[in-house]
């Protein structure tokens, strides 16, 4: 059973946005709203029902290995902007700074020393605006 099991779109939207609010913060989140656009409305509520109210919901996962997986694979991709948001989602997950090197060493055997030699810069650049 998930825990969207038997909810309406609007029940999915407020858990998702409860989700992505405990994830991304306040901040990020009101800020997405205020740039919602008639062109984005549609992709913004996609988003919040199914990316967080229905897959981040789900109890096959804790939140911590949710993260590992987006980071792998937002290094994979070269979604750079994505990958600095994510880890500052990483650590409210509770990853460690380590953790996130572990993960991004671990990335370059896989996706390759380009992408890691930019998510450590970016890593970088987002731990240093966290302390």
């Amino acid at each position: 059973m998930t825990t969207n099991e038997g909810l309406s779109d609007a029940e999915r939207w407020e858990q998702g946005t409860t989700v992505r609010r405990r994830i991304l913060g306040d901040e990020h989140v009101d800020r997405t709203i205020a740039n919602t656009t008639d062109l984005t409305a549609d992709f913004q509520d996609f988003i919040t029902r199914v990316a967080w109210g229905d897959i981040w919901s789900r109890p096959g996962l804790d939140r911590r290995s949710r993260s590992i997986a987006v980071l792998t694979s937002l290094i994979a991709h070269g979604d750079h902007e994505e990958f600095a948001l994510h880890v500052r989602a990483a650590l409210r997950n509770g990853l460690s700074v380590t953790e996130i090197r572990e993960l991004i060493l671990q990335s370059a055997v896989y996706s390759g020393i380009p992408a890691a030699n930019t998510a450590f810069r970016i890593a970088s650049e987002v731990l240093a605006d966290e302390e």
